[in-house]
């Protein structure tokens, strides 16, 4: 009996199971319609919240710049999948549906059906799952910042030694503040640099910070640039106290090494929010000083101190030898041991070897290098206590042999602008005009001509070096510290507070001497005391936030012949007062919020530089004010919103006018221009052409001959820009343009006539959505015809395309392009070829930007091409 009932129950749990699994697979039949309505449900609400999820990712990542979770990532790429997998599945269910019959519980296919089915129900849970786990309380985090960024640097001479010393003393534990010391000029800042590009280099826990201090708002800086670093905002409401202790709770939980450069006096750390190092919690700092009290207050032990000495003679002849280049050593046989005497009197500051040497490397005669030696004997200048002691007379050698007395002016004068602020050539020049720096010319492209030779001399002397493009240069921060020493020794005085952050009006004594002053780029809003400087020529006030001058600031400055009161926003009137600047020359008022020149300024009888660029606000000039300027050689109101109509009537009658920049805002304005600019006497170098709709067709040939910049924005109907086919055969063209900018040119189709400005350096097209081409096929043929445009864009720089919706090529030839530095092409989806070959931007550092998808699709000449410039891009930010 045991047995046959063990039976009995075997074949009952058979049967139930068989069962089980007869109606389980029913049910994937019988709820098939159910569970497709409920995954088109699901599916769609699947959607919905990643659509939500994914414009929270959008705002993190493209306004707030955070960078997405992975586990939202995760989500949002599962997410699509599953959507992507039921899409198909709903699209397949048509037919397996028609297959059920007996109300649905019974399937004419039950095997496919049934696997159906199940699919249905798999992914139905799947995405019920999804959904739950789709609730995230953030999206997106800061991205983590590279524990070093690597910073520029050259091939050092004699720093081995020195910085193997910094190194070591890194690796101990007990040393948390470690100096370096020593002159001006000795390389402290290259030895800092070179550790930099070490942490870089090397796997370490630090994260590396570098800023620098330099003497101007020491604090202040250094707590913008630690911001910047960890990822703080820099916000100037903030006080002191308050970025020190948003910089010190981050600082503190994290493993730091602070390179600090060129701090002058005592820096006090803790005040700006940096934690002191202890051996507990491994925290770095490295300052570099000039000074070596300061080395001591900030670190007592002078053991964990270095000492950056000048290079011994063999080092510093080498350094020397390599600046003035082997051609020069070799041209005489006594060359090169009057050479190591000049190297001698640098006494070994690399600074001074560079500078020199530099200065020496066009000397090709014993006699001028016998001189060299002379010279640097005799110096004996006094020096500013404590700074450049050594160097300045030594560097001084380079401005002592400028050939005469107006280069060493024009020199000086450049450190009336801030530290490291980039120095407008053709401001310069004028400013130079107007205080009569240069020679008497009959004309004034004569004068500015000489003007940009001194600037090339300087150049050549090492006094100055080469800006951000062409048009500016720039003054090395120790360069200019010696120009000014040198204007302070000097019986014609300087007073220079420029760029040193002042909200006030400075007090000032003894200004009876001075004849040159700057307060430029500071955060002073009123001039509200009277300046007694009866012998002052050049005042600069710009980049400030003046709203007050009181109308009798000027009343004590009888010889002043150069004002700038450029970018002062603020500034809504001018101060009556100007007019007791009976001598005034150069009037610079660009960029300010003026809205009306007063009708007082006819006083000034002697103006010949008048700017009223991009004063937006200015809406009202006096009659016959204009007129009245009888010796005005420069007018520039390029971005003014005045019109231009009541300017060209007044300026018919100035006979000395040379220069103009004009705004236009219709046809008739236009005409005008076109009929103006065909006086010789005077040249239109800007134009801008905006806001007007009454124009199909633009011809603008007359401009051609001295127009600099050409902006064209929001002229919505114009078409083309007309250049009729003689001027092509007489290679007549736009031979001094060098800017270009095409904005909401909505209906202009050709473009071609821009390659005939051979000398064009940056070119800017945005929302010209009808343009298809830049040089269209059609016009190549004639292009390459003129002998002028042989080159096409051969000092092309800057190439900028955005929103050129129809764009489809810049050229249809591959061009050589051999000064390019930088394209950007942002939204110009049908846009997939640039016209570069393997031998485009040979030579140079080429930039392309934007956005990667578009990258992606560049379709390139050859593989090798591709390979050439996949280096150059750069996603846009």
């Amino acid at each position: 009996m045991g047995n046959i009932f063990s039976i009995e129950l075997s074949l009952d749990t058979i049967i139930s199971r068989c069962w089980d699994c007869a109606t389980g697979q029913a049910s994937f039949i019988c709820n098939l319609e159910n569970n497709l309505h409920a995954l088109k449900n699901e599916v769609e609400e699947l959607k919905a919240i990643k659509s939500d999820l994914m414009s929270k990712v959008r705002i993190a990542e493209d306004e707030q710049q955070l960078k997405r979770l992975d586990q939202v990532g995760i989500w949002l790429s599962r997410a699509e999948t599953l959507i992507n997998d039921a899409d198909q599945l709903i699209v397949q269910s048509p037919q397996h549906v028609e297959k059920l019959c007996m109300g649905g519980c019974c399937s004419r296919h039950p095997r496919s059906t049934h696997k159906f089915g199940k699919q249905i129900t798999g992914i139905l849970q799947e995405v019920k799952d999804q959904k739950q786990k789709g609730d995230f309380s953030d999206v997106a985090s800061k991205p983590p910042l590279p524990s070093a960024t690597e910073r520029p640097s050259e091939p050092t001479v004699g720093l081995e030694f020195n910085f193997n010393k910094v190194w070591s003393c890194l690796q101990k534990e007990q040393v948390g503040i470690i100096g370096i010391y020593g002159l001006g000029g000795v390389g402290k800042t290259t030895l800092l640099n070179r550790i930099n590009n070490k942490f870089h280099d090397t796997t370490h826990d630090y994260h590396v910070i570098w800023a620098v201090a330099s003497q101007d708002r020491p604090l202040e800086r250094v707590q913008d640039q630690i911001a910047k670093r960890i990822g703080l905002p820099i916000e100037d409401r903030k006080s002191i106290e308050e970025k020190a202790e948003d910089i010190f709770n981050v600082l503190r939980k994290r493993k730091f090494a602070l390179l600090l450069d060129d701090i002058w006096e005592w820096f006090d750390l803790a005040r700006a929010g940096v934690p002191l190092p202890t051996q507990q919690n491994g925290f770095k700092v490295i300052f570099t000083t000039r000074r070596r009290d300061v080395c001591c207050q900030m670190q007592p032990n002078m053991a964990n101190n270095i000492t950056v000495e000048c290079l011994p003679s063999r080092e510093a002849l080498k350094l020397f030898e390599v600046k003035v280049g082997s051609e020069t050593l070799h041209m005489h046989p006594d060359i090169h041991k009057l050479a190591e005497a000049v190297a001698e009197e640098c006494a070994g500051l690399p600074l001074a070897l560079i500078t020199i040497g530099r200065a020496m490397a066009s000397k090709k005669t014993p006699q001028e290098w016998e001189y060299a030696i002379e010279v640097l004997r005799k110096s004996a200048a006094s020096v500013l206590p404590g700074v450049g002691k050594e160097m300045y007379p030594k560097l001084k050698f380079s401005y002592d042999c400028l050939p005469d007395e107006r280069l060493r002016s024009c020199f000086l004068y450049c450190s009336l602008y801030p530290e490291d602020h980039p120095i407008e050539k053709d401001q310069l020049i004028y400013c130079w005009i107007g205080e009569g720096l240069l020679d008497e010319h009959t004309n004034l492209s004569s004068a500015r001509n000489q003007g940009h030779f001194i600037i090339g001399s300087l150049i050549d002397a090492c006094l100055l070096e080469k800006g951000p493009n062409n048009d500016y240069v720039k003054m090395h921060d120790v360069i200019r510290d010696m120009a000014l020493w040198i204007a302070g020794e000097s019986e014609k005085k300087f007073f220079v507070k420029a760029g040193t952050q002042l909200k006030e009006q400075p007090e000032a004594e003894k200004l009876e001497e001075v004849i040159r002053m700057s307060l430029m780029d500071n955060r002073i809003e009123n001039l509200t005391k009277i300046l007694a400087c009866p012998n002052l020529q050049t005042l600069f006030l710009g980049w400030n936030h003046l709203e007050v001058i009181i109308s009798d600031f000027f009343n004590f400055m009888p010889m002043l012949r150069v004002l700038d009161l450029s970018r002062n926003m603020n500034l809504r009137k001018l101060s009556v007062g100007i007019t007791k600047l009976v001598s005034l020359e150069h009037l610079n008022l660009s960029e300010t919020g003026i809205r009306k020149l007063p009708v007082e300024l006819k006083a000034l009888k002697k103006l010949k530089y008048l700017n009223l660029e991009w004063t937006r606000n200015l809406a009202m000039i006096p009659q016959q004010l204009i007129s009245s300027f009888s010796k005005l050689q420069v007018l520039k109101m390029e971005g003014c919103d005045y019109g231009c109509s009541l300017v060209l009537e007044e300026i018919e009658h100035l006979k000395y006018l040379n220069v103009l920049t004009i705004s236009v805002r219709s046809a008739s304005e236009l005409k005008k221009v076109l009929v103006f600019s065909k006086f010789p006497s005077c040249t239109i170098e800007g134009i801008i052409i905006e806001n007007f709709i009454d124009l199909r067709s633009m011809n603008i040939l007359a401009l051609a001959n001295h127009l600099y910049t050409l902006t064209l924005r929001y002229v919505c109907n114009v078409e083309e820009v007309k250049i009729a086919s003689n001027i092509i055969k007489d290679a007549r063209c736009f031979q001094s343009l060098r800017f270009i900018t095409l904005v909401f040119c909505e209906q202009l189709r050709d473009s071609s006539w821009v390659s005939f400005a051979p000398h064009l350096e940056q070119l800017r097209m945005s929302f010209c959505t009808n343009l298809e081409e830049i040089i269209s096929e059609e016009k190549l043929g004639e292009i390459t015809e003129s002998k002028v445009n042989i080159n096409l864009f051969s000092k092309l720089k800057v190439l900028e395309l955005n929103h050129m919706l129809k764009m489809k090529t810049i050229c249809y030839y591959a061009l050589p392009f051999p000064q390019l530095k930088s394209i950007k092409i942002l939204n110009c989806p049908m846009l997939k070829k640039l016209p570069l070959n393997s031998n485009s931007a040979k030579g140079q550092r080429l930039v392309i930007i934007g956005e990667e998808g578009w990258w992606e699709d560049v379709e390139w000449e050859d593989e090798s091409t591709k390979i050439a410039f996949l280096p150059s891009f750069k996603p846009r930010q």
